[in-house]
C-alpha cells in the first residue's frame, strides 16, 4: 500500500527535551455517533472529551447546524469555531456580529457570552473546540511546516486526507501516520514535533481552504 506523498520536507526548530510520547489515538467523524442538540437546531458528534466525559477540560466536536438559534452557555469555557462545510454562519456574540466562513481563521469567544447563530446559506458543518480554565488553542496547520506543541496534550484535525509525521523525542527518527478526511489524531502526551501533509492528489487550486488544524492544551491550570 502506498503512503501519502509529501510536497515539502517537514522541518521543525529545535525542541526542548520531553518524555517519550504515547501512541496517538485516531478518531473519525464517520464512526462517531451523532447526538441531537438540546434546542433541536442540529447534531453534534463528540470526538474527544478529555480527561473524561463527566469532567472534561477539553472537548472537541463536529456540529451539523441545520437551523438558526442560540448556542448553549458554558461557564468558565473558552470556545473556538471553524466552518468545515457549507457557506458559513453569522454569530452575534454579546451584540457584536461575526461572519464566519470556511476560509476564515478559527473564531475564539467566551463560552458564557450570549451567542446567537444564523446560517448564511443553508446547513453547515463546524469544528468546535472548548477549553475549561485551561491554556490552549486551535490554529491552522500549514502543510510541510513542523509544529512544536506548546501544550502537554495535543491533536490534529483533518478536513482532507493526508499524513502526520511524528517525532516523539528530539533526535529520534520520525514515524508517519496516515489520516482520512474528517478525523482527529489525538496525543495524550505531546510529542516533540509534528508535521502535516495532505495527499498530493487532493491538492487543487480550486480548493484553497484550510486542510487541517492543530489543537493543544496544558495539563496544568493557569496560576491564580
Amino acid at each position: 500500500m502506498s503512503r501519502p506523498g509529501l510536497r515539502a520536507a517537514c522541518l521543525a526548530p529545535g525542541a526542548a527535551d520531553r518524555p517519550a510520547a504515547r501512541a496517538p489515538q485516531l478518531i473519525t467523524v464517520a464512526e462517531t455517533e451523532a447526538q441531537p442538540w438540546r434546542n433541536g437546531g442540529g447534531l453534534t458528534r463528540e470526538l474527544l472529551a478529555w480527561p473524561s466525559a463527566q469532567d472534561w477540560q477539553l472537548r472537541l466536536s463536529v456540529a451539523e447546524i441545520a437551523a438558526d438559534g442560540p448556542f448553549s452557555s458554558f461557564d468558565g469555557v473558552q470556545r473556538w469555531l471553524v466552518v468545515l462545510q457549507g457557506a458559513g454562519v453569522t454569530l452575534t456574540i454579546n451584540g457584536r456580529s461575526h461572519a464566519q466562513g470556511p476560509a476564515d481563521a478559527p473564531l475564539q469567544f467566551d463560552g458564557t457570552a450570549a451567542t446567537d447563530c444564523r446560517l448564511m446559506d443553508g446547513p453547515t458543518r463546524d469544528l468546535n473546540l472548548m477549553l475549561r480554565q485551561r491554556p490552549g488553542g486551535l490554529q491552522q496547520a500549514q502543510p510541510g511546516q513542523g509544529w512544536q506543541p506548546p501544550g502537554t496534550v495535543c491533536g490534529l484535525f483533518t478536513r482532507m486526507a493526508g499524513s502526520c509525521q511524528i517525532t516523539a523525542v528530539p533526535g529520534a527518527g520520525p514515524a508517519r501516520q496516515a489520516l482520512p478526511a474528517m478525523a482527529l489524531l489525538w496525543f495524550a502526551s505531546a510529542p516533540a514535533s509534528l508535521c502535516w501533509q495532505p495527499l498530493e492528489s487532493d491538492i487543487t487550486p480550486a480548493d484553497p481552504l484550510p486542510q487541517a488544524w492543530w489543537l493543544w492544551a496544558s495539563t496544568e491550570s493557569p496560576a491564580a
